[in-house]
């Protein structure tokens, strides 16, 4: 219980005191709601309080002031919170709209343009979703070392370029919105595909990338065509989550799948969202594209009824928007799909593998399954073989040793 009441309202009370303290007592913030968390196991042993959200908050303010009293610089900004306007202006910080609002300032102080695009999805996954320096170590391969510089690096740059703790405007707002949805997508990324060796899926990950999504909605400045289709995008992914491996920890395939164990209302929720997200606007992302392509799978009852053709359609649009070899290689593997073996050829020898780095594996599996096609088993099995010592992850190492099975008994 209380795994999940930190991982839930870490995010909102730091939010929260660092609207009423300021950004310059963010450390002290951060490690007051951690004093509070571990006060909370203690008092709650076997009586837990009937609004657990409403005691911490209160219970952090308190461990907060206590702590700002030692730092003689606040002592006239402490006396000033504790009696008179601020006061009753600190208790309407704690309704429902102030707080969503307090956490989206602090999205957009993650994604500040002066802070490393390094440093920000690390300082966001500690700040705002309270992710230990191990957890983000493991979901992003860093070293927990690496991750301390990296959140001590953003905490400095904001003390010294004074950021203020802020939805911004205008232009601004617009170009600080595209880099909050980058880092979004980047979370949910990591838990949908992991790049760790042990572990292909990190839900934790994914529902982080959901919440904060779902955030930008509660403003109307960030509620905009973009942020709706990257929240259909997840939801059109998550709906399919448990589907994606076994209780082996093999990987399965999208033609194998369990229809059935796909969540409808999350697929729903994504339809619903996606209508918002093309009904006002002309001009689709690439969050529309993506969203659209997932929508299509999730709309075929069967793997033989999907609309191949669409999905193409959606690719080629993509691709125009943002070229990428990754793109390229998944218009490839839709092309197998509908037996366009000649468009397949013409596109693996247009890619260059090393600029799709970590995930070159995909590469020259996609490549072994048209040598598959064309009837080259010799070939197949050299491509397949490359993929396998390129890749890093346990589970897809697997599918691709029984992809090589099949080829050899073929």
């Amino acid at each position: 219980m209380m795994d999940h009441l930190f991982r839930h309202h870490y995010g909102k009370m730091v939010s929260i005191l660092t609207r009423i303290f300021g950004l310059q007592h963010l450390e002290t913030i951060e490690d007051a709601i951690q004093d509070t968390f571990i006060n909370a196991i203690r008092a709650w042993q076997g009586n837990v309080p009937e609004s657990p959200e409403a005691w911490l908050i209160k219970a952090a303010r308190n461990r907060l002031l206590d702590l700002l009293r030692k730092i003689s610089a606040a002592d006239a900004r402490v006396a000033r919170i504790e009696a008179g306007v601020d006061t009753i202006a600190i208790n309407e910080l704690f309704l429902d709209h102030e707080v969503e609002d307090s956490v989206l300032r602090m999205i957009f102080t993650a994604c500040h343009p002066a802070l490393n695009p390094k440093d920000q999805i690390a300082f966001a996954l500690k700040t705002i979703s309270g992710f230990s320096g191990k957890e983000i170590a493991a979901a992003l391969l860093l070293k927990e070392e690496t991750v301390k510089k990296r959140l001590s690096r953003a905490r400095k740059m904001i003390r010294v370029k004074n950021l203020a703790f802020e939805i911004p405007g205008g232009l601004d707002l617009e170009q600080r919105l595209e880099r909050v949805l980058e880092v979004i997508y980047l979370i949910f990324n990591e838990g949908f595909h992991s790049n760790r060796k042990d572990i292909l899926i990190r839900e934790d990950l994914c529902g982080e990338a959901m919440r904060l999504a779902k955030t930008l909605h509660s403003n109307s400045f960030t509620a905009t065509p973009e942020s709706y289709a990257l929240f259909a995008l997840f939801c059109f992914q998550s709906a399919r989550l448990r589907s994606k491996i076994n209780d082996q920890k093999e990987i399965i395939s999208l033609q194998e799948q369990d229809r059935s164990r796909w969540y409808q209302p999350l697929i729903l929720l994504g339809h619903q969202t996606m209508d918002k997200a093309v009904s006002a606007t002309e001009t689709f992302s690439c969050y529309h594209y993506e969203a659209a392509i997932a929508a299509e799978h999730v709309r075929a009852s069967t793997y033989e009824e999907t609309d191949w053709d669409k999905i193409l359609l959606w690719y080629e649009q993509l691709d125009r928007l943002e070229h990428s070899p990754l793109n390229l290689l998944n218009i490839a593997v839709v092309q197998l799909q509908r037996r366009d073996l000649e468009a397949v050829k013409n596109l693996l020898e247009s890619i260059q593998p090393n600029l799709l780095e970590q995930r070159a594996y995909l590469y020259y599996g996609t490549y072994a399954e048209y040598a598959h096609q064309i009837g080259n088993r010799e070939q197949a099995l050299a491509l397949i073989d490359q993929a396998i010592a390129l890749v890093e992850n346990e589970a897809e190492s697997g599918y691709l040793k029984r992809k090589k099975a099949k080829y050899q008994m073929s």
